[in-house]
Formats: structure tokens, C-alpha cells, sequence
């Protein structure tokens, strides 16, 4: 029997007010895997409501005692138990890989106490005044209020931890809202804070449907408790949410969507740039936000590059087996859409490597692609696949000028022997991170990576964007005002 995901709101597990539910499909297994509650309009309202309540005394708690509960949540997750329930859920709901599973639950535990560690960082500082004589003034950091939270399906345990983790211990409530894909593995994440002991009503979390997933959403945005929305997902749904927020001038985080460049020079490691170009492109079938989508290779190595990547494909297995290394896509219409965009670019002129442009149901082989370039959907858009486009160069300022015509600005690669090369042209490619002969697909739990605005987003999960620093001025008793005389 498929198992059953109810919402938490105010430290209870309910099934949805009207009892609506809803079924978990997964393209591996082929059908139903479990059924979530379905949220109504009045479930939202009692999840932000508790939020509330709960924030009055959460706020008021210190840094260190949400330090000690976060170092006791990272190290509940660091257990085996844990770490087999967050591998099994998230395989039987997903369809993943387990490696890729596993790696969503091996860098939680240092991401939760690295956020116990900003404990330290909840500082302000003192001042006299320089326009009140004999005034003083206090700098505080404080939390914002409720912060309504929203985590994607492509790595839900980890995303969801990052979602809720510095708003948490920043001294903010949150309501977290799952994506209908992942609802029972996201859902683990708040029985890992209830079990650590937060108090109810702390963190709250939702579920609903496709279908009323809009409408509600934007309810919980216009409530006047929510005081912050942080948003990890495709450009299409974080443009949506910008907009629902800057109705009430709300602040957002947006995480969103990637169209990594590889930029190879002609002097660079082509095995090892071919081993990791393959890694950041095929990982959890290119279905991540930092994954490698677009190679932009030097005349002198292009070739070899090339053949090298095709070789290496060539031996990912593809099914819904337990060893395939790449299983299906998330839905047909994802599957759909990617060959759309490869048939459009070869019909504009590119160049099918490798790849059948046929699918099983989801399931979809590598596909490389060359001669894509600006103007083609292929090189526009994210594909959230597992495609690797090429385009050729003759210098690196010419790489550098395809790299950054994109839209997106997330994540990087560069390629190159030359360390005094790579210490110019690095941060000449506008992106979030850039990484000196590695993988594209990267990030530092001290720093999360983030758009630098466009259709990957902006905003950072640090102190800063989930704090406001706020002043409190003392006045000396006595003060004269001119306007009075």
C-alpha cells in the first residue's frame, strides 16, 4: 500500500482540513508510490498563523540555544539511521540513483552546522551618534518574521534543509511548502527538527496538489505575517513569485534555473575536462541546476574533447534498473520538451553527435549536440536534461563572449593548464561560481551558490538576506529643538 504524507502544522501530523488528497507519481516505478494531503485555503492560514504564534517566543530565544539544537539536529542526521531512511525514501519517491540520494543526505549534516555556526555572526555593533549630540545608538541584528519556504523535487532532502535552515536559526519561523513530486522525502526533513526537539509551531510544514498549488501559494504570499519568501526552482515558477511578492513589496531569494558553460582552452587536461564535463552534464540525468548544458571549446582541442565526452557517454548505462546510471526524467513532458529542443537546434543548422531523439515513456539517452549557438531555444533555455551542446572558439575572449551570453548566470566551469590564464579569464565569466578546472555542478556550505539575477535568480541562504539590521537610537533627556523657539 502506498504510503501516506499528512501536513505538520503546529508540531501535529493532520491530514488536509477537507481531506483532499493527492497521488505521487515516479517515472521509475511507472505508477502511484504514495499520496500526500492536499493543503486547503484554511490549511495554509493555520500553517502561517502558527508560524506567528510561535515566532512571538522563538525570536526572543539566543543564538547559542538555536546553536545547540541545530548541532543536535546535524548530528541525528549524521546517524545511520537517517542516513538509510533519507536514501530509501528518496530513491522510492524519485526514482534516482542511490549514489545520488546518498549525496543528498552526505553534506547535511556540515550544512546544519555551519548554519549553528552563524550563531556567532548574530552580532551588532555600538555607536554615538553623529547627529544627536550626546546620543547613542545600538545596530541589531533581528529576524524578519515568518519566512514561507519552497524546496524543489531534483534534490529534496538537502535543498529543503538549505530552505529552512538559516531562517531558522536566524530567529525566524518558517512554513515550508513541498513540490508535488517529493512530499514523503521532504516531509523527513521537519520530522528531523521535530525529533531534535524545536518547539511547535517553529517549523510547519505543507503540501497540495498541482492544480491548487497557484491559488494557494499565492494566498500565503499576501498573508501579512509572511515577511520573506525563499524560492528554489525553474525561472518560469521564480518569475511567478517575484511577481505574487512584489505586490506587497515582499522580499524573495530566488534560486532558479542554470545554463552552465564548460569553457575549454586548447591547453587544457582534455581527459580530466572530459571526465568532469560528462559528470556535471549526465549527474541525476541533467536534471540539476548547475549541471554542465553548454561546452565552449578552442579550436585546438575540439576535436579530441569532443570524442573523448562521446566515448565516455557511451558507457553511462540508461534504464529503471537499480545500477542504470541514468534513470528516467521527472515526467514525459520533460522528456518531450528536451528532444523538442535538440530536433529545433539540428533543424537551425546544428549538428546530432550522439543521441536516437526517440524516448521510452521518460527515459531519454545522452545527446550530444554541435554548432549550438545564440538564438536556438537549445542554447537560450534550460534543458534539464541529459544533453551537452558544443560551439566552437578561436581564443579565449571569444569563449569568454558565448559564456556570458546567456540569461542565466549560476555556475561555471574553465578549463586551462595556465594558472595566470585562469586567474584573468575566471572572473571575466559572469557567474555565481566559477570553477577552475572542476565540474561545474559545485558549492561551499559557507557560501551558497546564487544567480546573479536573470532566469537563475538572486539572493543568497546566508545571515544577511534573512536578518534586517535594525537600529535603536537613545536620545539624551533634555534636548533643545530649534523649531520650538
Amino acid at each position: 500500500m502506498a504510503s501516506f504524507t499528512p501536513l505538520f502544522i503546529d508540531g501535529k501530523e493532520t491530514p488536509a482540513s477537507d481531506n483532499a488528497t493527492f497521488e505521487v507519481f515516479s517515472t521509475t516505478a511507472s505508477g502511484v508510490v504514495g499520496t500526500s494531503a492536499s493543503a486547503s485555503s484554511a490549511d495554509c492560514k493555520a500553517a502561517v498563523e502558527a508560524a506567528g504564534r510561535a515566532f512571538k517566543t522563538w525570536e526572543q530565544t539566543t543564538p547559542w540555544y538555536r546553536r545547540d539544537l541545530f548541532l543536535k539536529v546535524a548530528d541525528l542526521v549524521a546517524s545511520d539511521r537517517w542516513r538509510d531512511l533519507v536514501v530509501k525514501t528518496t530513491v522510492e519517491e524519485t526514482g534516482c540513483i542511490p549514489a545520488w540520494a546518498l549525496g543528498g543526505w552526505i553534506g547535511v549534516a556540515s550544512l546544519l552546522r555551519t548554519a549553528a555556526s552563524f550563531a556567532n555572526e548574530l552580532t551588532g555593533m555600538t555607536f554615538p551618534s553623529s547627529s544627536i549630540p550626546g546620543g547613542h545608538c545600538v545596530m541589531e541584528r533581528r529576524a524578519v518574521g515568518v519566512v514561507f519556504g519552497i524546496a524543489p523535487w531534483n534534490a529534496p532532502f538537502t535543498l529543503t534543509i538549505r530552505a529552512i535552515a538559516v531562517p531558522l536559526m536566524c530567529g525566524n519561523t518558517v512554513v515550508l511548502k513541498s513540490s508535488e513530486f517529493s512530499p514523503r522525502t521532504q516531509a523527513l526533513a521537519v520530522q528531523l527538527f521535530h525529533e531534535a526537539g524545536f518547539p511547535s509551531g517553529v517549523l510547519n510544514y505543507i503540501s497540495m496538489s498541482r492544480e491548487t498549488a497557484p491559488a494557494l501559494t499565492a494566498e500565503i504570499i499576501a498573508h501579512p505575517l509572511v515577511r520573506k519568501i525563499n524560492f528554489t526552482g525553474s525561472d518560469r515558477v521564480g518569475r511567478i513569485i517575484a511577481t505574487e511578492a512584489a505586490k506587497y513589496l515582499k522580499p524573495v531569494v530566488l534560486e532558479l534555473g542554470g545554463k552552465a558553460p564548460a569553457v575549454v582552452l586548447d591547453d587544457a587536461s582534455l581527459v580530466d575536462a572530459a571526465n568532469a564535463i560528462v559528470y556535471g552534464a549526465m549527474l541525476h540525468s541533467g536534471q540539476i541546476c548547475m549541471s554542465t548544458e553548454r561546452v565552449i571549446v578552442q579550436r585546438g582541442a575540439a576535436d579530441k574533447l569532443v570524442a573523448q565526452i562521446q566515448t565516455l557517454t557511451e558507457t553511462l548505462t540508461v534504464g529503471t534498473e537499480e545500477n542504470a546510471k541514468l534513470r528516467p526524467l521527472c515526467s514525459e513532458g520533460s522528456a518531450a520538451n528536451v528532444l523538442a529542443m535538440i530536433s529545433e537546434a539540428q533543424a537551425a543548422g546544428a549538428q546530432l553527435i550522439a543521441g536516437d531523439l526517440g524516448r521510452n515513456g521518460a527515459l531519454v539517452r545522452p545527446h550530444l549536440i554541435k554548432g549550438v549557438k545564440p538564438g536556438m531555444r537549445l542554447w537560450e533555455r534550460e534543458s534539464f536534461g541529459p544533453v551537452i551542446a558544443f560551439a566552437v572558439v578561436d581564443t579565449p575572449e571569444e569563449a569568454v563572449e558565448l559564456a556570458n551570453a546567456s540569461d542565466y548566470s549560476l555556475s561555471a566551469a574553465l578549463w586551462t593548464s595556465d594558472m595566470y590564464m585562469a586567474q584573468r579569464i575566471a572572473p571575466m565569466i559572469r557567474a555565481g561560481y566559477v570553477n577552475i578546472n572542476g565540474p561545474t555542478f559545485h558549492s561551499e556550505p559557507l557560501v551558497s551558490v546564487a544567480g546573479l539575477s536573470g532566469s537563475s535568480g538572486y539572493g543568497h541562504f546566508g545571515i544577511d538576506d534573512f536578518t534586517d539590521k535594525r537600529i535603536v537610537a537613545t536620545h539624551p533627556l533634555g534636548r533643545q529643538f530649534p523649531f520650538l523657539k
